[in-house]
């Protein structure tokens, strides 16, 4: 049964009053707003940015990041798979056990009663969100002698002949993790469409919140951030010191605050989302202008978020509404000064994450693409 307009505005405010906390440390807050007792106790053990940027770095240095190490693991199971590890019936026969040792079967054909469901539910997903249309070259490293090394461990450490890219790396997954992306389905219309959304919190009590990072709305903060209404938490000094930092619709809830996403560090009042990826420390980032220590291009300013509220987004996802994966920082944070590859679609992110994906994703990307990011309205 469709929702009535009453209905869907209640769903948004429940939506909005169940995050607005949840969101609160992680997004820009205006001058004078924290004033509590616990942060005035945190300034002995503030996070400057000096520190931030070592730490950064040093993990960069020391390659600790688990998603790679899951991509790589990935990567190498696809390609014995394709060599014809698991391609044979009898590969399949009592089930495959990857290096996780989770068991698969093979995986089922899709009937055609399914498919035609999910058809209807993204149909009415789609007549539900009008209301919001206002608006690698490397090689893996050689297999490791330590002793203790585990069996996944010796799997991604292979040499083999698997290629993996640090810059474009991109796989699907099958649960939905702080982190992750949710790409929008192909035939997802509204203001979701060809939506690429970074999961900044989830969890399964309280919902989920994400911000879409793949709308760049024309003009530089000064610009956007003149026309922003009076409820708007976007600081004037802010503002000034990011005056020429780019701008990206981020959802259609709370459109009148602003967040920013950036990948210098774990500053003073930043959440890291995932390796190398942080929302907010918007007040320690204008230190680092003045300090002439972070460009303007290297920070995105997103403005509103998409939010779900216990288990809505298990259920989209179950409907096919939308694509779960994880992907490389350098693909989250593509305006927000990421480098650019020659091998980049640097004008449609929603395309260029799936092509990366490969197999069907990239059969999807083939037929679909075409309008690409820079479609919002000034």
């Amino acid at each position: 049964m469709k929702m009535k307009l009453s209905e869907r505005n209640i769903v948004l405010s429940i939506i909005t009053l169940n995050l607005k906390q949840q969101i609160c440390d992680s997004f820009i807050a205006s001058a004078g707003k924290r004033t509590s007792s616990t942060n005035i106790v945190s300034l002995g053990m503030a996070k400057d940015s000096d520190r931030a940027r070592i730490e950064r770095d040093f993990e960069d240095m020391m390659g600790d990041d688990w998603r790679v190490f899951r991509a790589k693991l990935i990567a190498e199971e696809h390609k014995e798979a394709v060599g014809g590890g698991f391609d044979n019936e009898s590969d399949w026969k009592n089930g495959h056990v990857d290096a996780f040792g989770r068991k698969f079967n093979r995986p089922q054909a899709r009937s055609s009663s399914s498919y035609l469901a999910s058809e209807d539910f993204i149909q009415e997903y789609n007549e539900f969100t009008d209301f919001n249309n206002n608006i690698g070259n490397g090689r893996v490293d050689p297999q490791m002698q330590d002793p203790f090394v585990s069996e996944a461990e010796k799997l991604a450490a292979k040499s083999g002949n698997v290629h993996f890219d640090k810059h474009r790396w991109a796989h699907p997954l099958s649960h939905v993790e702080t982190g992750c992306v949710l790409i929008a389905n192909e035939k997802l219309g509204g203001v979701f469409h060809q939506t690429v959304i970074l999961i900044v919190n989830h969890d399964e009590h309280t919902g989920s919140t994400g911000v879409c990072i793949n709308r760049p709305l024309p003009g530089d903060l000064l610009h956007v951030g003149n026309d922003a209404d009076a409820m708007s938490n976007l600081d004037p000094n802010l503002k000034m010191a990011f005056n020429e930092a780019s701008v990206s619709y981020g959802g259609p809830v709370m459109e009148a605050d602003y967040s920013v996403l950036h990948g210098f560090g774990e500053v003073e009042g930043a959440k890291k989302v995932a390796p190398g990826v942080f929302v907010g420390g918007s007040r320690e980032l204008i230190n680092c202008v003045e300090k002439k220590n972070i460009n303007q291009a290297d920070v995105l300013f997103v403005k509103g978020h998409a939010a779900w509220i216990p288990s809505q987004m298990e259920r989209e996802v179950s409907k096919g509404v939308w694509h779960i994966a994880s992907v490389s920082p350098d693909f989250i944070l593509r305006y927000a000064g990421a480098p650019i590859s020659q091998g980049d679609n640097v004008y449609d992110l929603w395309a260029d994450i799936l092509t990366c994906m490969g197999g069907k994703y990239a059969q999807v990307a083939s037929r679909y693409a075409g309008r690409g990011d820079m479609r919002m309205m000034p």
